[in-house]
């Protein structure tokens, strides 16, 4: 293709200049753009969280700079429709549980996005006690809970993560992402403390009642 170029360039000089200077203007705007809105952009398109380190190499900058910039664009997002979740070193755009009534509405998504009361007393338990096995849910719950735990899975609302070293290797679950978008939580640090001064009829009442889920998730 080497003769084509030459031939646009010696029949039409201006057109490949204006191709070059516009070219050299689209980078110089993406140059002097504030890092936090290359940041956003990024986020926007990606559909998977994103680590610090990524977000550093696409945009030759160091993960200090990154993270500074992170926290002044988590800032800036106050009170807009979207917030920037962080989860397990990565860091992601979602919806702000503030709205998440008018996006259910909108999207007609209320109807399968319910969960069970067992459901959420096992999601509870995983999520504060985190990673944690299915024998340990079960003590706490007093039933056995293979079959919610699968229905979380399916939901992609938990994850394995490994195995223990004790006997029969249980599986070690924890939250995922997924976790976080359906209870409009920006990270586990987010989960209200466990408030141990009351005294429920059983742990997994009182595990069950710190998690902050909205009234709609919850199935009669």
């Amino acid at each position: 293709m080497g003769w084509y170029n030459l031939f646009l360039e010696n029949i039409f000089p201006q057109a490949n200049y204006s191709m070059a200077t516009e070219n050299q203007t689209q980078i110089n705007k993406q140059e002097n753009g504030s890092l936090g809105s290359r940041i956003e952009a990024i986020l926007f398109v990606s559909s998977i969280p994103v680590t610090i380190s990524q977000l550093s190499v696409a945009l030759d900058t160091t993960t200090r700079q990154i993270e500074k910039a992170l926290f002044k664009l988590e800032d800036n997002l106050k009170n807009r429709g979207i917030t920037i979740s962080f989860h397990r070193g990565k860091v992601q755009l979602t919806t702000n549980k503030d709205y998440s009534a008018d996006i259910e509405k909108f999207l007609e998504i209320e109807r399968t996005t319910k969960l069970s009361r067992a459901a959420l007393e096992t999601l509870a338990i995983i999520a504060y006690q985190q990673p944690t096995t299915r024998p340990y849910v079960d003590a706490i719950r007093g039933v056995n809970s293979e079959g919610v735990i699968h229905t979380l899975l399916n939901r992609g609302l938990i994850e394995e993560s490994g195995r223990t070293e004790g006997p029969g290797r249980p599986i070690l679950y924890l939250t995922t992402e997924e976790f976080l978008r359906h209870f409009g939580l920006r990270s586990l640090d987010d989960l209200p403390p466990l408030d141990l001064t009351v005294k429920p009829e059983s742990e997994s009442e009182e595990i069950h009642a710190q998690l902050p889920l909205h009234s709609n998730l919850l199935k009669e």
